[in-house]
């Protein structure tokens, strides 16, 4: 981009777009909670809900890749506000769903859209392009630790939500909630996406030097791109089974729900650090060494917690461990991206990397209810989520995180 590109502030993106991360990240997070009061209030399966959360994360990874196409090609502002708009309406349909079929359109398909246009891929595309190279990888994990202070700060309000108003009510306060990303949008309004700077001079859209198909036909082929793919793949199967389903096993082995709601407010206030530091060592050491270790860390997590007998300070000790680990793949993996690929088509291809993310994120809520119902134990899930988390430290080893090299009739596109 020239330097003479008009950018909106630095402190501007980061703390609009931290505060929808926060909002649309908070929120979700909080599903598990409702996992027992819906199924028992309206005599459903747990396989049933945990189908819906899966469909969610599944539309969430599809939508993803047109969210971010969108983004790249109109700006981030018209995205979050069509996000919004569905995630509003896809709360209210979640408290009001009368039959398993409408809750899996609406928890599932709604909100998995309307989280696509609220989230990573498309504020991660704003930090691209509006913030300097050598900052990019501790922006994103400024990003990052939003949306897991968003999770420390309204996962407890969602639990107090549900133990005051019902959770209807709470589900219908939340639709009115996250309606605050309009206006927060606002401050994501990019120079040069608005019909009357679409042709302006200096603009602050990317160079047109590829085309979409030319873009994702140059990721597929690129090794480092579909390692960093499968590895990701790994971290939605681990987080959201244990997002969705821990509160549910913890209240099986005899402890309050209570327990439930702290161990997930740990987790997200522990991975605000996590995301963080992961965040700021991707510009100081090598991002595959840093995804190696992340993974590798979770299968030992896990495989401790399973053995230590379980008391509420065992759920603490690992929701601080874990939490630290959660989402801190999200900076190293986008950094990568956009270091071997450029800017242009970030959301796009952070896209089709997040949407191999909800793919694992799919089976591991559904193989979680799925299982459970089946064999009365989470036990064969948990196991999965220890093979796969030693796996996925292998695959991120080779990964090349050099800028591809071009022809010079493309290397305008990788700026």
């Amino acid at each position: 981009m020239s330097s003479e590109t008009p950018k909106l502030s630095m402190v501007q993106v980061l703390a609009c777009g931290a505060a929808i991360v926060t909002l649309s990240m908070g929120i979700r997070h909080g599903f598990g909670l409702w996992l027992q009061p819906i199924t028992q209030d309206m005599g459903w399966t747990r396989q049933s809900f945990a189908l819906a959360i899966a469909v969610q994360n599944l539309a969430w990874g599809v939508f993803g890749i047109f969210a971010g196409m969108a983004a790249d090609r109109f700006g981030a502002f018209r995205v979050l506000i069509g996000g919004a708009v569905l995630y509003a309406a896809g709360l209210a349909g979640m408290a009001l769903s009368p039959t398993p079929l409408l809750f899996a359109l609406t928890a599932g398909v709604l909100i998995g859209a309307a989280q696509a246009g609220t989230t990573y891929a498309v504020i991660y595309g704003v930090l691209g392009r509006q913030i300097p190279a050598e900052k990019r990888s501790w922006a994103m994990g400024v990003a990052a630790a939003a949306g897991s202070f968003g999770q420390f700060l309204m996962v407890p309000v969602e639990g107090q939500l549900i133990a005051r108003l019902g959770w209807q009510e709470s589900l219908l306060a939340l639709s009115v909630m996250v309606l605050l990303i309009v206006p927060i949008a606002f401050g994501l309004r990019e120079p040069g996406f608005g019909r009357a700077a679409a042709g302006a001079a200096g603009s602050a859209r990317p160079p047109r030097g590829q085309s979409v198909g030319e873009a994702l036909s140059e990721a597929l082929r690129y090794p480092s791109f579909l390692l960093l793919t499968a590895g990701y793949f790994v971290c939605g199967f681990q987080v959201v089974f244990i997002g969705v389903h821990m509160p549910s096993y913890l209240k099986d082995h005899g402890l309050s729900p209570q327990v439930a709601s702290y161990a997930l407010a740990l987790i997200g206030l522990f991975n605000v650090f996590g995301t963080y530091i992961a965040g700021t060592l991707g510009q100081r050491m090598a991002r595959r060494h840093i995804l190696a270790f992340i993974y590798c860390a979770r299968a030992v997590a896990i495989t401790v917690f399973l053995i230590a007998p379980l008391t509420p300070v065992s759920v603490y000790v690992f929701s601080a461990v874990i939490g630290f680990l959660w989402l801190s793949t999200v900076p190293p993996t986008n950094a990568t991206v956009a270091q071997i690929f450029g800017v242009q088509h970030l959301s796009m291809l952070g896209g089709f990397v997040f949407f191999s993310h909800q793919i694992g994120s799919f089976l591991g809520v559904w193989l979680g209810g799925y299982l459970y119902d089946r064999t009365g134990s989470y036990d064969v899930v948990w196991y999965l989520a220890i093979a796969l988390g030693v796996a996925a430290g292998l695959i991120n080893l080779p990964v090349r995180e050099s800028p591809i090299v071009r022809s010079p009739a493309r290397a305008g596109a990788a700026v």
